[in-house]
């Protein structure tokens, strides 16, 4: 069980966790919840022994494992299968061992806890995760560094769930990821057997993969049963119970100050005068539930409304490479008011689409035809490394009104959601919500006719994203969004549009149907594709493709000695005269370890011989 008992934490002066307690059992799903800024993250430093606390203690059982994604995501010359299976350390020092052995009976107690953990099954496992979280099966055998800096943080990740702790921290991991490997996340965390607590703003994964809520709000941890809605129905019974109380209290005060306030100057009641202020004295204040009101989001209206369609694009092919592109034959119609959703695993092409819409990519052939006067505001969220540090948000508003007298500006300001002083606060200070928010206000600043954004959910609480929501369903134009967060995408689209094997498809299912075909196809081994940063040229394919066959041949051929020497030692120990009279339990163990090691050499020498046969059918 990991008890929180009497927590206090103070970070740079500011009290986080206000005397805090909570006992979470072995085996819960915990989805932690609250504002930006609360100390959720902080929470985790300390359960991790990071930090330590002002007050109070965090007790864990003797041998619990504690994980948590890795801070810096893997990059170096082994292959992704690598970088996870050395995520189990128990197994890759046996592993290590075992290679070295030679006493019978070490060698005997080697593979025994070898089958204890199943580690002959650990490669599959390994490969399903990758899989589940968009690798290929070509992608699992390429060196970590030929990945940017999202997909490698997805192999952190891939490497966190494998080694399976009994305490697993996850903190906003769906920001690594795309729909369809939130929607595989979503359901993995829904059947992980031991403990896991999850530090989410997003709304689906809290209804569909955790069993309880931890709330932490105003230094102060609540848990809640059962996941988000069922929270959201038990704080708002509790908020209206407490408001009842402070009523009930604010009267009890009033009628005893009244008392006092009447009779203290008679020398006849100063005895009861003054037994009423004591009484006042010890009735604690009621701490109400007060609702921290979000700020609201707002998109300017366009001046106009142009006359449908304000984009029309006729079989257009479009990439960073003409010899190479990214989509092909690309036809679609966007409307003045279409809510459209892009769906597709990264790397299949939705931001090379919505830079062929915006304008910032030529399609190689095909036509593209837009409204006159058309103006489109494009949010991403690598434009938050473009705002200007040093500069605060009334000097950006300044950039864009020009002359405008100072009033105006503010007001502005103060309509994207930085009203008084906070305008006038350093970039560099603002919290990745408020960048958002920022960014949000200067991209939409001149009321466009189309909005663009691509991840806008990122650094967004529950609530703020609610109001995202809110304002896109006001807002006059036309939405196309590339999101992972289900809840957005439900609240707003009205048509979903499929990115994929290279071109774009209208979708008529719902995103129900749309889970099941994710989960079905990365349950199963996902095609090869290619994939690249939004900023980068995907690279062009070398006419010579027997590169990763000869990775596969030597892998392969390395996994088969592996196991021939492993079942060689398994065989010496099995040798042993008195094995199965001394220990029947260890030798039975050991013949299942044998068992499992010649079903992991089948499986070697089959790969060998289908990739070996491929590159001799490519050699020609």
């Amino acid at each position: 069980m990991l008890s929180i008992n009497d927590l206090s934490i103070r970070l740079a002066g500011r009290l986080l966790i206000d005397q805090g307690s909570v006992q979470i059992t072995p085996g819960a799903r915990v989805g932690m919840v609250g504002r930006n800024g609360t100390g959720k993250s902080t929470l985790f430093k300390v359960i991790r022994g990071e930090l330590a606390a002002e007050h109070g203690t965090v007790t864990l059982p003797p041998r619990w494992r504690v994980g948590s994604l890795a801070q810096e995501a893997p990059n170096g010359p082994e292959s992704l299968i690598s970088v996870v299976l050395k995520a189990d350390l128990e197994r890759d020092a046996l592993l290590t061992e075992a290679e070295s052995a030679t006493d019978p009976h070490r060698i005997a107690e080697i593979q025994t806890r070898l089958v204890d953990i199943d580690a002959h099954s650990a490669p599959s496992r390994a490969a399903a995760i990758l899989s589940g979280l968009g690798f290929s099966a070509t992608d699992q055998l390429r060196p970590c560094a030929e990945f940017s800096g999202g997909w490698r943080m997805r192999v952190a990740l891939a490497a966190t769930l494998f080694a399976a702790p009994d305490l697993l921290l996850l903190d906003e991991p769906t920001n690594y990821l795309d729909l369809e490997g939130t929607l595989w996340l979503e359901d993995h965390l829904a059947h992980y057997p031991r403990t896991v607590i999850v530090i989410s703003h997003d709304r689906d994964l809290l209804e569909s993969s955790v069993d309880q809520i931890l709330h932490l709000e105003r230094g102060k941890l609540t848990l809640y049963k059962g996941t988000y809605s069922s929270f959201e129905e038990q704080r708002a019974a509790r908020e209206l119970l407490d408001a009842k109380q402070v009523k009930r209290q604010e009267a009890e005060r009033a009628h005893l100050q009244a008392f006092v306030d009447r009779f203290k100057a008679k020398a006849s009641k100063a005895r009861q005068a003054q037994s009423r202020v004591k009484m006042l004295e010890r009735l604690k204040p009621i701490r109400a539930l007060v609702t921290q009101d979000v700020r609201e989001i707002t998109f300017p209206a366009p001046e106009k409304i142009l006359s449908p369609p304000i984009i029309a694009v006729d079989n257009a092919t479009v990439g960073y490479d003409p010899n190479t592109p990214v989509l092909n034959r690309v036809t679609l119609r966007v409307d003045n008011d279409d809510r459209i959703a892009l769906l597709g695993s990264n790397g299949n092409g939705k931001s090379t689409l919505v830079k062929l819409l915006a304008g910032r990519l030529a399609p190689f052939s095909g036509k593209v035809t837009r409204a006159d006067k058309l103006s489109i505001a494009y949010f991403a969220q690598h434009q938050l490394d473009e705002l200007n540090e040093d500069a605060s948000t009334y000097d950006h508003v300044r950039k864009l009104m020009g002359d405008a007298p100072e009033a105006k500006v503010r007001a502005r300001a103060g309509a994207i959601g930085f009203s008084g002083k906070a305008a006038d606060t350093k970039v560099a200070k603002l919290s990745g919500g408020e960048k958002a928010r920022l960014l949000l206000g200067l991209a939409t600043f001149f009321g466009p006719n189309m909005i663009i954004l691509d991840e806008p959910t990122n650094h967004l609480d529950i609530d703020s994203r609610a109001a995202l929501a809110e304002a896109i369903n006001e807002f006059p134009g036309a939405v196309i969004m590339v999101s992972h967060d289900r809840y957005l995408i439900e609240s707003c689209a009205d048509q979903l549009w499929i990115v994929a094997d290279r071109t774009v498809t209208n979708y008529d299912g719902d995103l129900d149907e749309y889970r099941r075909l994710v989960l079905s196809s990365r349950n199963a081994e996902p095609p090869p594709r290619e994939r690249s940063a939004p900023s980068e040229k995907p690279q062009r394919p070398k006419s010579d493709n027997r590169g990763p066959l000869k990775k596969r041949i030597a892998e392969a051929e390395s996994e088969i000695a592996r196991v021939t020497d492993i079942i060689a030692k398994i065989d010496t120990a099995l040798a042993l005269p008195d094995i199965f009279t001394r220990d029947p339990r260890q030798a039975a163990q050991l013949s299942k370890a044998r068992a499992n090691a010649a079903g992991a050499l089948a499986r070697a020498e089959e790969q060998w011989l289908e990739a070996s046969t491929q590159f001799d059918e490519a050699a020609g």
